[in-house]
């Protein structure tokens, strides 16, 4: 009997098979090719993108994993995602691209020509065991993959077995910063199908949005009403896309002055604020991030709205600065004077020069988006944080506010809200266009949202 073949991943409990079972399992399948018509969603695209990379690094090799499984405990891994330079490459986003490599090799004294080292189906023949035992790459366990003309005929691109590959010698992405930086900088200007999906990300982020408020009283009625939240939003993003682009922030209370809460064990108190950050990433892996910050009652308080219309004052300033050719800072900058203005209004800060307002606020108020919820990462500072925008570009304002319950430079009726108010938005010709602008912002149209998602509910 065969008990733990080598190569293969077995678990610790799998039953041995014996050569006669393994014999029969090879024979009597009947042909299963991919439809003819199937393809990658991005296959139009991804030339264009490869060559303005090749036109970066001429005459040498390029190396872009898809990258590798990481275990979550024991013998259970977490679910994979490709890196999103490899995805943004090829338009391959799928589970089943694990392991796999892009190779950009010189092809004469400038161009490259890409070839894809994967992992194909595995063939069910005599002597091969691992599409029905191998548990991370069997097809019965896993799933389908293609076979190498299957997938030249999905890409585009050149294929060969992931083991004609070896240990190459080249740039890595993985381990090349100058890579690194190029992989992150050309993707700062998205083209027109990226903002098609960017946009598709946003809608379904906002019937999320429109979930979470009509499960509003069972949330309410749960002890851990943040998880149910959570759950609500999870649903909408599994069902609509590749699940959420990042760990949902369902934050009642004084937990929305935590800036990534994603515990989410809280109860929720009717008289409380929900902080709500969230986004779908679509099948293509692009990403929508919104914040609402949202009464649970349904009306905010007298001291609610003062705070929140002081952080929507800070967004409206934001938005207003966005522009091709102004500073990537300056949306930060525009927002931050209206929320250390305000302070001093309420009497908190005693000047609203300097930089003690960052007590309230923590943070920096927005970032780039696209196949990452902070895309573009590794790009230069002088391409990123102190470049200039441009046109195409797509990003988050998210000024907000965050008074900690045991801050006592507060007045008591202040301590413990937090608000933070998020929008994704494509830098146009002449400013910005709001993307996610189905969702109300204002204290009145989010009463009157909320109002009659909930009417609908009872």
């Amino acid at each position: 009997m065969s008990d733990r073949p080598a190569g293969l991943h077995i678990g610790s409990h799998d039953l041995p098979v014996s050569a006669e079972l393994s014999r029969f399992m090879a024979g009597g399948w009947t042909p299963s090719p991919l439809p003819a018509d199937a393809r990658v969603s991005a296959y139009d695209v991804t030339p264009a993108r490869r060559a303005r990379l090749s036109a970066r690094f001429p005459g040498e090799r390029l190396i872009i994993p898809a990258g590798e499984l990481k275990v979550r405990s024991n013998d259970c891994d977490f679910r994979f995602r490709p890196h999103s330079a490899y995805a943004w490459l090829t338009g391959l986003t799928g589970e089943d691209q694990v392991g796999h490599v892009l190779v950009l090799e010189p092809a004469g004294p400038h161009g490259h020509e890409a070839v894809l080292h994967l992992r194909p189906r595995s063939p069910r023949a005599e002597g091969n065991e691992e599409f029905f035992r191998d548990r991370r790459h069997g097809e019965f366990w896993v799933g389908r993959r293609p076979d190498v003309a299957e997938a030249e005929r999905l890409t585009g691109i050149r294929c060969e077995h992931l083991d004609r590959l070896g240990a190459p010698a080249g740039r890595n992405a993985a381990e090349d910063p100058e890579l690194a930086a190029a992989l992150s900088e050309l993707r700062l200007v998205k083209d027109a199908w990226e903002v098609g999906q960017l946009q598709l990300a946003v809608d379904h982020t906002t019937a999320g949005f429109e979930d979470v408020v009509r499960a509003l009283p069972q949330a309410l009625a749960h002890p851990r009403g943040e998880r149910w939240i959570e759950g609500v939003f999870g649903l909408r993003a599994r069902a609509e896309g590749n699940g959420t682009g990042y760990d949902t922030i369902a934050a009642a209370g004084a937990h929305a002055c935590v800036l990534h809460w994603i515990r989410n064990d809280g109860r929720l108190d009717g008289d409380d604020l929900l902080l709500l950050d969230a986004g779908v990433e679509t099948d293509s892996l692009y990403t929508a991030d919104i914040t609402r910050t949202l009464p649970l009652s349904g009306r905010f308080s007298p001291v609610q709205r003062q705070v929140y219309e002081l952080v929507l004052a800070a967004q409206d300033a934001g938005i207003a600065a966005l522009r091709p050719g102004a500073s990537f800072r300056d949306f930060h900058r525009a927002g931050m004077r209206v929320i250390a203005e305000g302070l001093a209004g309420w009497g908190v800060l005693k000047d609203p020069a300097g930089d003690l307002y960052r007590r309230y606020t923590l943070c920096s108020s927005g970032h780039m988006l696209g196949l990452d919820v902070h895309d573009c990462a590794r790009a230069r500072a002088e391409t990123y944080l102190d470049g200039v925008l441009e046109e195409g570009q797509v990003l988050t304002v998210e000024p907000g506010l965050y008074l900690q319950p045991d801050d006592e430079t507060l007045p008591a009726e202040l301590r413990g809200i937090g608000v933070r108010i998020e929008d994704d938005l494509v830098v146009t010709s002449d400013g910005a266009r709001l993307m996610s602008g189905a969702l109300p912002r204002t204290v009145a149209g989010i009463e009157e949202w909320m109002g009659a998602l909930l009417d609908g509910v009872r």
